[in-house]
């Protein structure tokens, strides 16, 4: 039989979601959704147990035999080819897997054979590359995919290939760490620079963006604040946009629902200054790291992400 399903997993800090996904078709197939809450401060073996149940919940959708293999979504740092975890007390999650060899102990909870591959990608990239599949990028030869959230995660594409080197691209084709203001880009276009900014101005502590985002109709502070946000984004990426020649920008993350407020002012940065640049919020959203982390199973497609480490 041939193996037509691939296993897409999206690694999160509190959740893991999975998901079988269709090569042929490129897309999702439905019910194979399975989702837990973790703790991801949880000693190695209970997050690793969580993991392989959630995934056994979406391979129990399928036939086990038509599997190619299982790809991760997964945050670093990370030794994605070896299938390691790198993180570190400094990373502020998954301490304890530091050292752990996912690629194995997962094959072996799930009971997989040797001829079933477990994989592993950045998230950022995974999410990018699923957008260069089937999402809002899927007819762009050159597109940078950024996600804003609880971190600021960047992925310049050309041709499926993430670009992680040379002239045109910052050092690792990622911009969080770049220098901005006081500090670097992961602290200002991130969920704690929105809201950090808010509390600064307004001494009130808010539970996250949604909430701030349902303020700004009626509170010059929050209006400002988003206005800025979108403003400075702008500007923090331009230099990068031009170098690379982007033509689509695709945003995901939890900040980019409230684009309608920060949209107008990201876009105003590029109107002034002649660049033509098409600006798409994510329809796929998590679907899209799952869908980029499914398509490590592709092995023409992973060797030639393996040639760029």
């Amino acid at each position: 039989m041939e193996k037509k399903i691939s296993i897409g997993v999206d690694i999160g800090g509190s959740h893991i979601s999975s998901a079988a996904y269709c090569v042929e078709e490129k897309k999702i197939l439905p019910q194979t959704h399975a989702e837990s809450k973790l703790d991801n401060k949880k000693p190695a073996d209970e997050i690793i147990l969580t993991w392989a149940k959630t995934i056994s919940e979406t391979i129990e959708k399928v036939k086990p035999q038509e599997i190619r293999g299982i790809g991760f979504a997964m945050p670093g740092p990370f030794n994605y080819i070896d299938g390691i975890a790198l993180f570190q007390t400094m990373t502020n999650k998954f301490e304890n897997l530091y050292g752990v060899n996912v690629a194995r102990e997962i094959s072996k909870a799930l009971g997989l054979g040797a001829n079933i591959p477990v994989r592993f990608v950045n998230d950022a990239a995974a999410f990018a590359i699923g957008e260069s599949i089937a999402g809002s990028a899927a007819s762009s030869s050159r597109f940078l995919a950024i996600t804003l959230g609880t971190g600021f995660g960047s992925t310049f594409i050309k041709d499926r290939i993430p670009v992680v080197s040379g002239e045109t691209v910052p050092p690792e084709g990622m911009v969080y760490h770049l220098p901005f203001e006081k500090s670097i880009a992961d602290d200002y276009f991130s969920t704690r620079g929105l809201l950090g900014r808010y509390f600064e101005q307004t001494g009130e502590h808010l539970s996250g963006v949604r909430e701030l985002a349902e303020k700004a109709p009626n509170n010059s502070v929050a209006q400002e604040l988003f206005s800025d946000f979108g403003k400075k984004l702008g500007i923090f990426l331009k230099p990068w946009i031009q170098k690379f020649g982007v033509e689509v920008l695709v945003m995901g993350g939890n900040i980019s629902n409230a684009f309608h407020l920060f949209g107008d002012s990201l876009m105003e940065v590029y109107t002034e200054s002649g660049i033509c640049l098409k600006f798409n919020i994510s329809e796929l959203k998590e679907a899209a790291s799952i869908i980029g982390a499914a398509s490590l199973s592709e092995d023409d497609y992973y060797n030639q992400l393996k040639s760029i480490h």
